[in-house]
């Protein structure tokens, strides 16, 4: 589903802002988050097991995910919607992967902050693409 441009984008360490269906009277409300394209085409991400999007996700495992380039490149962004698996395996070394995309994990604070992280059970969210936008300039 994913075209060329699209992987070259989501390849970076960007984040990704992930909506999940709200709870009751709610309103929708993105998040950002990391995430890395696996080898079979879908998007992972991890979140603690006790997190409002994880509780969200197990009464309706739909989600979007948009990604965008930075302000000051040219405009170009991908949209991805479809269906969300949570997996208790590969949380942990997802977490340690991403971290090292997006932080110094040499810091000594982050190491503490990504070992809580690990302790508390992380969570693999896995969503599946049904529909892939696109647009670029």
């Amino acid at each position: 589903m994913f075209r060329d441009g699209d992987l070259e984008l989501l390849g970076r360490p960007l984040y990704a802002f992930l909506t999940v269906a709200p709870k009751g009277e709610r309103w929708p409300a993105p998040r950002p988050v990391w995430f890395e394209v696996t080898t079979e085409g879908d998007l992972q991400m991890f979140s603690l097991p006790d997190s409002p999007k994880v509780d969200r996700l197990r009464e309706n495992p739909r989600a979007s995910v948009v990604v965008s380039a930075p302000t000051g490149e040219p405009e170009h962004w991908v949209s991805v919607e479809g269906t969300v698996t949570l997996h208790d395996d590969g949380g942990p070394e997802l977490t340690t992967r991403l971290a090292g995309r997006y932080w110094d994990v040499d810091d000594p604070k982050i190491q503490k902050l990504l070992q809580e992280w690990r302790d508390g059970g992380v969570v693999r969210l896995v969503l599946h693409p049904e529909k892939v936008s696109r647009y670029s300039v």
